[in-house]
């Protein structure tokens, strides 16, 4: 089977890296923020998490997946991310307003849309909170669009 990355793409986190070592800055500064209003590190890697599988980024779903996992996200809140509205059971109500407004600003939909999902996430998350979520969704987001169209690869690994 021909892989579908192609071997000849810039690597522009390698190609410009200062401008990437700013993304990383923005991301360090992100996490900070997420520390100063009581979001922890769960919430915030099941939004790394599931932007990524939004926008289809197997380097960054690795990394994250790893990374929630050591932040305490249960193997069966991963398994089950994709379908996190069908099994709300599985997450506290604050992580279901993370992940709300990380498809939002994933999909950016229309207005009457955007106002429905920030009065839902607006009941279990203060302004803070969420201006923070949105910077996380954002971040992802960038670090997503750059291992993608860099083609950074996936590694095999032994499994633990």
């Amino acid at each position: 089977m021909q892989s579908l990355v192609s071997h000849d793409r810039v690597w522009i986190d390698k190609q410009t890296p200062e401008v990437y070592h700013a993304l990383n800055s923005v991301a360090t500064a992100v996490r900070t923020a997420a520390a100063a209003v009581d979001l922890g590190r769960a919430v915030m890697e099941l939004v790394n998490v599931r932007v990524s599988q939004l926008n289809g980024c197997a380097f960054c779903l690795d990394v994250h997946f790893r990374a929630a996992r050591e932040a305490g996200v249960s193997t069966q809140q991963l398994a089950v991310l994709d379908a996190w509205q069908r099994s709300p059971q599985l997450y506290s109500d604050q992580e279901r307003a993370a992940l709300i407004i990380a498809e939002t600003v994933t999909a950016i939909p229309d207005e009457q849309c955007i106002a429905r999902e920030y009065a839902a996430a607006r009941q279990h998350l203060s302004d803070d909170q969420l201006s923070v979520l949105i910077w996380a969704a954002t971040t992802i987001g960038a670090f997503n669009r750059v291992s993608i169209l860099s083609g950074h690869p996936v590694r095999v690994r032994k499994e633990n």
